[in-house]
């Protein structure tokens, strides 16, 4: 009995002295592996700061932005944990090659969810709108009303409410009419063939005048633009502030003014004329 637990104590001793001599011959990697999770922590953490302040200086969402910067700082630990460990002389060449499998048929199967993923983190971080911009997507005008990673919801002027991929919204052209501060308004009018040119011009900018929000710069302009049926027929065009009036009542404003300073001017609107001739009567032959 005794000699059995000689030998084992013999072979316990033997098997930590073969485990001691693989530690020893593995310390400078596993050190040295060390040394890259240590470091590689700290320069993760650094791009995580570096990312976050250039997110606030880009006045990016928060929630986009705390996203964005989440997966960056992740990714890179992952990565100096899996050096870390390969330096160390773990072999993750299978599990690397299989996690790849799995990851490729994830995607491949949520391909759609993650095309929309992508483009709402895009269109968050390059803002072509913002919740309550008047914009136009494809055939559809409307104020957006939710803002979300996966679709764009908007209410159009009709009062429908609509939800657009983000990836079509990505790949389509928007038009925001809220962002700019600006708009021109133009107003098409006909006048008689006997009015003075010079005076319907000069009746017209003044009345535009008393439209909210009128810019000076660019001033506003009249031109004629060619001679219709019943009509010399032109175009007024001139800028407002839309901060000051919005771009329908401007152009409402607008046309009221025009018309009442015509009356008043006993200026013509004409109206189209068709002149209807009876047909001719009908000779009916005598029969002979």
């Amino acid at each position: 009995m005794d000699g059995e637990l000689v030998s084992a104590a013999q072979s316990w001793t033997a098997q930590l002295d073969i485990w001691l001599a693989k530690l020893l011959e593995q310390l400078p990697n596993i050190l040295f592996a060390l040394f890259i999770l240590v470091i590689g922590l700290i320069l993760a953490h650094l791009v995580r700061g570096a990312v976050r302040r250039g997110f606030q200086r880009k006045a990016t969402q928060v929630q986009v932005a705390d996203l964005i910067t989440r997966l960056i700082y992740y990714s890179l630990v992952i990565l100096v944990v899996i050096a870390a460990l390969q330096q160390a002389g773990l072999n993750l060449t299978a599990f690397l090659a299989g996690l790849g499998i799995v990851g490729f048929t994830i995607g491949f199967a949520l391909q759609d969810v993650s095309k929309n993923f992508v483009s709402g983190i895009l269109l968050m971080i390059q803002q072509p709108f913002k919740m309550g911009d008047t914009i136009q997507i494809g055939e559809y005008t409307g104020k957006v009303s939710g803002i979300s990673l996966r679709a764009t919801e908007m209410y159009t002027l009709d009062g429908r409410l609509v939800v657009i991929p983000n990836a079509d919204i990505f790949t389509s052209a928007i038009i925001n009419f809220s962002r700019p501060n600006t708009r021109r308004i133009e107003i098409q009018v006909g006048v008689g063939y006997r009015s003075d040119l010079d005076q319907v011009r000069t009746i017209a900018l003044q009345a535009i005048g008393a439209v909210d929000g009128l810019l000076a710069e660019p001033a506003p302009v009249l031109f004629f633009i060619d001679f219709g049926d019943s009509a010399i027929n032109l175009t007024l065009y001139y800028w407002i502030d839309t901060q000051v009036n919005d771009v329908l009542k401007a152009k409402d404003q607008g046309m009221v003014a025009v018309k009442v300073a015509f009356e008043q001017a006993k200026i013509e609107i004409p109206y189209p004329i068709q002149v209807v001739y009876p047909a001719p009567a009908r000779v009916t032959q005598p029969v002979e």
